[in-house]
Order: C-alpha cells, then sequence, then structure tokens
C-alpha cells in the first residue's frame, strides 16, 4: 500500500505541469490515478485540491478532469457549457465496460437527462418526496427504526455488532421499498441482491449481479400494473396511462430502478458515516445528547464532513469553456469530486477538516446542486436525523470495537463510506 500511495503522489505531482499548448493539460503518465481503494481517501482529495481546481486524472481507466474544490464543483454543477448528456462525451466509445462509470453515464433515467427532457421525467416524481409525503412516511420512519432497535437490544450487549449491516442497511432499504411499492413475496430476493449493491452481506457487487437486479426490477414492475396501490410504481403507471405516454416504457422502467436503488444505498453511507464520527468525536455526541445542538446538525455535517458519495461521474464541456483558469475542450468529461468539495479550506477555513456540529457554514454540495438536485435529500435527512437521534439515545454507552480509520473502505469510486461499523452497544437505556 505504501509503494501505491507513493506512486499517487508523484502522479499528482506531475499533473500540475503544463505541457506544450499551455493550458495545464497533462499526458496519461502525469495523471493523478484515483484508487477507490485507498486507505486514506481525504488524504489523497487534499492533494487534488492542491493541485489546482481542476486536475487531470484517470479514474477506472477513464482520463477525466476533476473538480476538486467547492467553488469550482458548484460551476461545473451549474454552468449553462456543461452537460450530463453521454452524446457531448467524444471520448465515450473508449469507455471501459461493466465500471461503475460506465453504469452510471449510460443511465437512461432522468439521472443524465438535461433541458426539457429532464424536466419531463423529474416532475412526476415531486409529489413522491414532497413535503407531505414525507410528513406521512415519518412515523413508519420511527416505527421501523425502533423495530430495528429493539432487534439490537436482544444481542449480547458486551460483543461486537456491525452497525452499517444490522441498522443502518435495513432502515433506508425498507422505507424505499414500502415507498416505491415493492411486493413483500419478493422483497427477500431484492434484498439479497441490493446486498451487494450497498456492499453488506457476502456477495459481491459486479455487471452480472447488477443485470440480476434490474431483470427482478423489470418483474416487480410488470407485475404491478394490475394491482395499483399508495406507492410510487402506481403514480407513475398513472401518469404513463392518463398522460398519452409522459413516460415511455424504457424511461418508467429507467426511473423506478433508479429510485430504488440510489434511494437507500448513499442514506446507508450517510448513517454510517455519521455513527463513525459522533463514536470518534465524543466530545460532539455529548453536544447533541445535551440538546445543545440538535441531530439534524450532526446530519448535515456528516453530509459536508464524509459525503456519502465520493466521485459521481460525469459532466461534458458542450463547447470550449474556461473554468477557474483551466480551458476545458469540448467533449471534455468531468468528474464531480464531493468529498473533496465537502473539506475546501477556501469554503470552510483551516478547520475544513474537522466535525463541528456548531458549524455556523452548514452549506454543502452532498447533494448536488441545480436542476440535478438530489429529489431523495429531504428523505435521506429525515431518515438520518431519526435514525441517528433513536439509536444513541438508546444505547447510551455504546462504543467502537475499532477506530474507523482501521476499517475496510467500500473500494467503490462512488460511495464513501466502510464496509463495516462494528461497535460494542452496550446496555439499552431503561
Amino acid at each position: 500500500m505504501t509503494d501505491q500511495r507513493s506512486d499517487r503522489a508523484r502522479h499528482l505531482d506531475g499533473a500540475t505541469g503544463l505541457d506544450g499548448d499551455g493550458d495545464g493539460r497533462a499526458e496519461q503518465a502525469d495523471r493523478f490515478v484515483l484508487d477507490p481503494a485507498t486507505a486514506d481517501m481525504h488524504a489523497d482529495n487534499d492533494r487534488l485540491r492542491q493541485a489546482g481546481p481542476l486536475v487531470p486524472i484517470t479514474a477506472e481507466g477513464v482520463p477525466a478532469w476533476a473538480a476538486t474544490r467547492y467553488a469550482t464543483l458548484l460551476t461545473v454543477l451549474t454552468h449553462p457549457d456543461m452537460s450530463r448528456e453521454l452524446h457531448h462525451w467524444t471520448g465515450r466509445h473508449a469507455m471501459p465496460p461493466g465500471t461503475a462509470i460506465d453504469r452510471i453515464v449510460t443511465d437512461t433515467s432522468l439521472l443524465n437527462a438535461e433541458g426539457e427532457r429532464h424536466r419531463r421525467l423529474r416532475m412526476p416524481l415531486t409529489t413522491a418526496f414532497s413535503q407531505r409525503r414525507l410528513n406521512g412516511l415519518r412515523p413508519r420512519i420511527e416505527e421501523l427504526t425502533a423495530r430495528l432497535i429493539d432487534r439490537l437490544a436482544e444481542l449480547l450487549p458486551d460483543q461486537p455488532v456491525d452497525l452499517r449491516l444490522e441498522f443502518a442497511y435495513p432502515l433506508p432499504r425498507e422505507v424505499i421499498s414500502e415507498l416505491i411499492g415493492i411486493p413483500a413475496r419478493h422483497q427477500d430476493e431484492l434484498h439479497r441482491l441490493t446486498d451487494a449493491v450497498a456492499q453488506v452481506g457476502g456477495l459481491e457487487d459486479s455487471p452480472g449481479l447488477r443485470k440480476e437486479l434490474r431483470e427482478l426490477l423489470d418483474q416487480i414492475i410488470d407485475e404491478r400494473r394490475g394491482t395499483p396501490g399508495e406507492d410510487l410504481i402506481s403514480d407513475l403507471f398513472a401518469l404513463h396511462e392518463k398522460d398519452g405516454g409522459r413516460l415511455s416504457e424504457d424511461e418508467l422502467f429507467a426511473t423506478i430502478e433508479l429510485l430504488f436503488i440510489a434511494g437507500h444505498v448513499t442514506t446507508v453511507n450517510l448513517i454510517t458515516n455519521a455513527i463513525g464520527a459522533l463514536l470518534t468525536e465524543r466530545g460532539q455526541l455529548d453536544l447533541l445528547r445535551s440538546g445543545q445542538c440538535p441531530y439534524s446538525a450532526a446530519v448535515e455535517e456528516t453530509l459536508r464532513w464524509d459525503s456519502p458519495i465520493a466521485y459521481f461521474p460525469m459532466r461534458y464541456a458542450v463547447r470550449d469553456v474556461e473554468i477557474d483558469g483551466v480551458r476545458l475542450r469540448t467533449g471534455e468529461p468531468v468528474l464531480a469530486c464531493f468529498a473533496s468539495a465537502g473539506r475546501d479550506p477556501h469554503q470552510y477555513g483551516d478547520d475544513a477538516h474537522v466535525f463541528d456540529v456548531t458549524r455556523e457554514q452548514f452549506t454543502h454540495l452532498a447533494f448536488g446542486h441545480g436542476p440535478h438536485f438530489c429529489l431523495g435529500a429531504p428523505l435521506a435527512r429525515l431518515e438520518g436525523e431519526i435514525a441517528i437521534k433513536a439509536l444513541f439515545e438508546a444505547f447510551p454507552d455504546m462504543a467502537l470495537a475499532r477506530p474507523v480509520e482501521e476499517l475496510p473502505p467500500l473500494d467503490t469510486l462512488l460511495g464513501n463510506s466502510t464496509r463495516t461499523m462494528p461497535v460494542v452497544l452496550g446496555p439499552r437505556a431503561r
């Protein structure tokens, strides 16, 4: 690992040099290689930010620019000359198949749509994540949380338990299953497959598994056509029939698949990361328990300080454009570095690396910005706040079984978390 880290550092140092045309463009050998298995992603991101606002990198074999700083990422997310539509990427045909980047950039849902098509695909989903729907969901989320805590309390209080597997994962999985309308008879198999996507349990994520997951979701959607209910699948079918095909068949299926997978995996990371941060920084936890700070502050600070998304592909330059002194050529891709932007000293000051729930500046980009701002952000925030408040109130003596820095990372370009979160719960509060 030491040799790999020093090699990455040399690549990053080389990326700051200019080539013959003087625009900061680097040769392949000079690019910083993003390593999903790095032992310290935040240290890598520190070096990226120091190299500049837009840095030449290679991710999963794909050469791209990395938007490393808060202000630069905000510009990339909102610039009219940057698009998520794949046809703008001039190098798309050389992209290795089956990678995380491949899965994201070839998605046919609203994720990569722009303009009128994006508005058409997004509009039907706003009701599903409205404040009224969330208010109705709160009692159910609290009930599911209480049930999980009851189950945790049945375990031996002095033996390690993996809270990612036993708590952070099943809560958002159950919530999104009910919100979308997954029939009970399919949930066990669906959960077995999504275990791998969320990186819990024994299955490994793979292109083959993703294909199996999509086929099962397609089967579920087909079966639901004749059994409407109070759920998102029914809402989308009703709109599809009523509005003369506002959503095509392919778009309808892709939308539901996106919402199911994206609607819980990032929340798993959020809850896991919050638990790790609060059990490491006990003084911050004391501020929450004393009532000096609300648990919502811990959710927001976790989103900033340890974003559930590490890197997210891609935005493409629609035409030649200059951003923060770097000239992007038409068709070049830019990778969004959310975890890096969250610790940018230019935005958050010299203590950007410090987890602080009293921080006045809670603005962050963990949910994106602009037209593609995450629809599920209010739901993720609600789940995170309910989950960590109930957990820490139930187990006041809870402690880490291993330091967070010793835990294995997810080993994926997209997600930022640990594969496990082992704790010793201690006795339940009476």
